[in-house]
């Protein structure tokens, strides 16, 4: 097949449980793509860690995957653009600069292990401003407090930092230091604005690492990457190995902020809503940050070149695919995850079963450390269809409770809510959010909205699309509207026994557990 004068963008989309490299048309179509799952370090209750250089081989594996489709289908390999990178935020790794090697695992987002920490800092001199400085409440969720917890546990990394050496990045960073080279073959440490937002130690307003924010933390002598716009022609170098040796990387977004773009949500007041392992609603609130006073987090959406940078508010629910991953692993209910869907539309209800999946506390807008997944109004009538479908409606009641907040904090009704991400494939899935949230859900044909963000964002750079007008062709194909089946009054119902759950699952863990569990 001749490419013609086709152009094609490519995107590394490394997430938290496996890694996928796509390349994309004009149109947003993916014409080649490679996955590869990776094992996921359980070595406590609440810890989860990945290995640093696993993420890295799987980016390479996956690269040489999907050009090998792309070549075989007569496409050449000059014809890809640019490359852009989203990845899995939050997640910490250190490394020292003079050798390169990583000093510990990589500390998921989601780990809770610094649960005590969190504590410690709550109480510390100045707490109450990070809200305002950095939009996200203390919790165990942003990357400060994991670093803080390996410089207390891993004294490799201490003593590379009592010398000044330490380094610290997002997964995009240390992708980057692996991968990529800027124009003198130095190697790079760098991130961008949306992954930075998500330390803890860049202040929103400002878009720089805030002298504050580092000394609060204690990370005064670790080194941190360069932060640079989403989008960006120069500041992410080049690839720097076969196949794709030599092209440039020009964007880079933490996940979530990629499917934002992937969405097209470049105007205020858009929302779309990611169903991965966690599950995560992006509200666009424009250039000026909006400080939630409901439990909801702040953060950069996206900054593109010579642009001004976008704000969101985001709700964050740490498990949603992940209690569906719990069901067919831990439990056997399921073969296959898809099967979920299947078995909840067997049910006509819950029958009765709500299940608050809080495997390591609840995330926006609830923010309780002390809770664990707990399963409320089992009976001898209860069955495995009752329990399939309590979980993914446990994912649906707290998409609710962001909307309701984001509604709160914008003064604005959302009309319709995009979805992409895993569960989002389900019919009965989205069907059932629809139902509980009674507002119409709006999902493309094609689902992969957070690589098509990083290659829109890498593309724009590049002029593939030489303004955000020419991207109103790209993915904007047969999508598939969910409207709700139910009355106000039963939604109303249900969410009241999803708030009366969620209470009584507060308080599970003690000062003593939360000690003995994470320390």
């Amino acid at each position: 097949m001749s490419s013609g004068s086709l152009k094609f963008t490519a995107a590394i989309d490394q997430g938290t449980t496996s890694t996928r490299f796509f390349i994309f048309d004009e149109r947003g179509e993916p014409v080649a793509k490679h996955q590869e799952e990776f094992n996921q370090i359980y070595l406590h209750a609440g810890w989860i860690e990945h290995d640093p250089y696993v993420l890295v081989q799987s980016v390479r594996n996956c690269i040489e995957g999907a050009t090998a489709q792309f070549l075989a289908r007569g496409y050449k390999l000059e014809d890809i653009s640019a490359i852009g990178m989203t990845n899995q935020r939050e997640t910490s790794i250190v490394w020292d600069t003079r050798t390169g090697k990583a000093l510990y695992n990589a500390i998921v987002w989601a780990d809770s292990r610094t649960t005590h920490i969190v504590r410690q800092l709550k109480s510390k001199d100045g707490a109450e401003r990070l809200l305002q400085m950095t939009g996200l409440p203390l919790s165990t969720y942003p990357s400060a407090v994991k670093v803080r917890w390996i410089l207390e546990h891993c004294s490799a990394a201490q003593a590379v930092y009592d010398e000044g050496y330490l380094a610290f990045g997002t997964v995009d960073s240390w992708l980057l230091y692996n991968l990529a080279t800027g124009d003198s073959s130095e190697r790079l440490h760098v991130t961008d604005v949306t992954n930075a937002s998500r330390t803890m130690l860049l202040n929103i307003h400002t878009l720089e690492y805030d002298p504050f924010l580092v000394k609060f933390f204690g990370l005064e002598k670790l080194v941190l990457p360069k932060v640079a716009s989403s989008s960006n022609r120069t500041a992410y170098g080049i690839i720097r190995e076969d196949p794709l040796k030599g092209l440039k990387v020009t964007g880079c977004l933490g996940d979530q902020s990629a499917a934002l773009v992937g969405q097209k949500a470049f105007a205020e007041g858009m929302a779309k809503n990611t169903y991965g392992t966690g599950c995560f609603m992006l509200y666009n609130t424009g250039i000026k940050p909006v400080i939630s006073r409901n439990g909801l987090l702040t953060t950069v959406g996206f900054q593109l070149e010579n642009q001004p940078a976008v704000y969101a508010l985001e709700g964050s629910i740490a498990v949603a695919g992940a209690a569906v991953k719990f069901l067919r692993d831990n439990f056997g209910m399921i073969k296959e995850a898809r099967e979920i869907g299947e078995l909840a539309a067997r049910v006509p209800d819950s029958g009765g079963v709500v299940f608050v999946t809080a495997f390591g506390g609840l995330f926006a807008p609830y923010w309780i450390d002390d809770a664990q997944g707990t399963i409320f109004g089992i009976t001898n009538y209860t069955t495995k269809e009752h329990i399939c479908r309590a979980t993914i409606e446990a994912t649906c009641f707290q998409t609710k409770a962001i909307i309701d907040a984001m509604e709160k904090d914008s003064g604005i009704k959302i009309k319709t809510l995009a979805v992409d991400g895993g569960m989002s494939n389900s019919d009965e899935c989205m069907q059932l959010q629809s139902n509980i949230i009674g507002i119409n859900v709006d999902r493309p044909a094609m689902k992969e909205t957070t690589a098509l963000g990083a290659a829109i964002a890498a593309g724009l750079s590049v002029n593939v699309w030489p303004s955000l007008d020419d991207l109103q062709h790209v993915n904007s194909r047969d999508h598939q509207k969910f409207t709700a089946k139910t009355t106000l009054e039963e939604q109303i119902k249900q969410f009241r026994r999803w708030e009366r759950a969620v209470a009584m699952s507060k308080g599970w863990l003690t000062t003593e557990d939360i000690d003995q569990t994470y320390d």
